[in-house]
């Protein structure tokens, strides 16, 4: 029996990971200015993200030739690695994005919203399992006007081990006192699904194009766990309703 969902933030309420792998185009484009196509590197990031940070700098500064030129920004930064000061480059227009509270209300993903809403009115017991950092979580879900709708957040802040650990949903259920069994948790990458089959919840992706190939390749889930349109969330979220029954 569902007595529990859990959402994951990033890629899932909001589309953070479109804006990321924009940070890097714009990254990639201060370093290069004249010999990288922003288009490119947005294309490349579907490639490597939900990789850790380290991964998906290094991938797209060999891909693009940018390691000597993120290498002479590591004093900038007082970082030893070229990809570090990649990454810094990358923050800088991040923050700067994320920073206008239009962009993140353009870039909202209103099927989940419309769902996480929902089950909220039903009175299900609902929570946040995000990597982001408690600070920047809640700017998003501030802006988002979101933060009230949880029983319980947790964030990268809260837990040792990061996705595709399950310690983030396992701290959540120990929270609202819910048995895995009787979860369904929201993700949209890889590593998360990983983390929230690992944790033993019933798991549905929410894909983007940013991550959909990769789910469909994983063999992580079921095709009917997987939803690739607005309109099969509902099918997905129903057929696993009609199959546990809901409280």
């Amino acid at each position: 029996m569902i007595q529990a969902i859990i959402f994951d933030l990033d890629g899932t309420l909001v589309q953070t990971e479109k804006l990321k792998a924009t940070s890097y185009a714009l990254a990639a484009k201060e370093l290069c200015p004249h010999d990288i196509d922003a288009d490119a590197v947005i294309e490349a990031f579907k490639d490597v993200v939900g990789l850790p940070r380290y991964q998906v700098a290094n991938a797209l500064m060999e891909r693009f030739s940018l390691t000597e030129k993120s290498a002479v920004r590591m004093a900038d930064f007082g970082v030893q690695e070229p990809w570090q000061a990649f990454v810094q480059v990358r923050l800088q227009h991040y923050h700067a994005l994320i920073e206008d509270p239009q962009v993140l209300l353009d870039n909202r993903w209103p099927h989940t919203i419309g769902f996480l809403k929902q089950v909220r009115a039903a009175n299900c017991k609902v929570a946040l399992a995000t990597m982001s950092h408690c600070k920047q979580a809640h700017r998003v879900l501030d802006t988002l006007d979101l933060r009230d709708n949880f029983d319980f957040i947790a964030t990268r802040d809260d837990v040792e081990e990061g996705k595709p650990d399950p310690e983030i949903y396992d701290l959540v259920m120990r929270k609202l006192g819910v048995l895995s069994k009787n979860c369904l948790a929201l993700e949209d990458s890889p590593s998360g699904v990983k983390a929230a089959i690992r944790s033993g919840a019933h798991t549905i992706a929410v894909t983007t194009p940013f991550t959909r190939k990769r789910l469909h390749q994983s063999g992580l889930l079921p095709d009917n766990q997987i939803v690739d349109t607005p309109q099969e969330l509902m099918d997905a979220v129903e057929m696993i309703m009609r199959r546990e029954g809901i409280h």
